[in-house]
């Protein structure tokens, strides 16, 4: 049965499904695409799948991940939110997905690196968005990172400490999709995703964060159409839809190939509004005092329960179990580590919970 009637090219005799989706690639992947043929692993594997490619693999271990399902109850913006059409970290990513899927799409790239990517490029965030990293840098290491802990999560502490044994591009992708309150275009090289796809997961992670944290801000009532500065929505649209769409349209139209490379561009005027929008947000959103008086409390949390399991190892070890995570080696530093592991991997109504176990009075009833 031949499953890809139209191709450009005859398809060989004898090839398994992977292999003919791989053939098929060549012929609709531009030059900059990153083909499925060729990946490497962090170890090798002795049964390959013969229907998914190694991209379409990592996507699905992503999704039928611990650390994927329990983006569902971890905070984007606004803390444990009541209200059903709120953001969590699991429709952001959904979002980021979407995003980076029709950018690889429109530009003829890997649509299921960029989909992998995507979907896992916050596996490792914190409980309480934000405050939460700042807590874990606070109490564990400076150098704590959601990046750097997403990569963790897939290489070490998932299923039971095997990993899920990704693809490096896939890797790399997770490690580098995010700078803080870096540059919009990634450009700086080392900090700079490897393959076409991981840069524009990056570009799709802040076109959803700019959309829909301003939508649940106006939701929640945090700001006012009014508080927006009128360039925002002058030149990016009135609506979340109209925005989202004017940026992915003017970076597929902008971006191309110049001197040999692609340079992802959005344009002058589309680029100077996001600029100014992201600041607004950060002012006004994620510092305002409503936000930020939560995250305190939420930091609180954060440091009590890392002080508390890192004097209970014997805790802290059931807890790694029934997140059936990598367990602790009982070596003294290692424990600290598992501890981080541990906190970030929780959601934030386990690590209230859990709070409120641990340090609540139970009155005799």
């Amino acid at each position: 049965m031949n499953l890809f009637k139209k191709n450009d090219k005859p398809l060989e005799k004898g090839l398994c499904i992977k292999e003919m989706f791989q053939q098929r690639e060549q012929s609709f992947l531009s030059e900059h695409g990153t083909p499925s043929t060729g990946t490497t692993r962090r170890k090798e594997e002795k049964i390959n799948c013969n229907i998914r490619t190694p991209f379409q693999l990592d996507r699905d271990r992503i999704v039928y991940s611990n650390s994927f399902r329990r983006l569902k109850y971890k905070t984007q913006v606004f803390l444990s939110p009541l209200g059903d059409h709120y953001r969590t970290r699991l429709t952001h990513t959904l979002e980021v997905s979407e995003i980076a899927r029709n950018i690889a799409r429109a530009f003829a790239l890997n649509e299921d690196l960029a989909e992998a990517i995507a979907l896992g490029h916050d596996l490792g965030h914190t409980p309480f968005g934000h405050g939460g990293e700042a807590a874990l840098i606070e109490v564990h290491s400076a150098h704590f990172s959601h990046s750097d802990q997403s990569l963790r999560v897939v290489d070490i502490l998932e299923n039971n400490g095997q990993g899920l044994n990704l693809t490096n591009q896939v890797r790399d992708g997770i490690l580098k999709h995010s700078k803080g309150f870096g540059n919009i275009i990634p450009s700086t090289a080392g900090e700079t995703a490897i393959t076409i796809e991981g840069r524009i997961v990056r570009v799709a992670d802040i076109i959803a964060y700019l959309n829909h944290d301003l939508d649940d801000a106006l939701r929640g009532k945090v700001i006012s159409k009014d508080d927006v500065p009128a360039i925002c929505f002058q030149t990016l649209g009135k609506t979340h839809s109209a925005r989202a769409s004017t940026m992915i349209e003017h970076l597929v139209y902008n971006s191309g190939s110049q001197n040999g490379k692609f340079v992802l561009d959005m344009g002058k005027d589309t680029f100077h509004a996001m600029t100014i929008l992201r600041k607004f947000l950060y002012d006004n959103v994620y510092r305002s005092p409503g936000v930020h008086n939560e995250f305190i409390k939420a930091k609180k949390v954060i440091i009590g329960l890392y002080h508390y399991l890192t004097e209970h190892p014997t805790l802290m070890q059931k807890e790694l179990e029934k997140m059936e995570m990598a367990p602790w080696d009982s070596n003294k530093n290692a424990l600290k580590r598992s501890v981080c592991d541990v906190i970030a991997s929780m959601t934030d109504r386990y690590a209230l919970d859990l709070y409120t176990k641990l340090f609540f009075p139970n009155p005799l009833v």
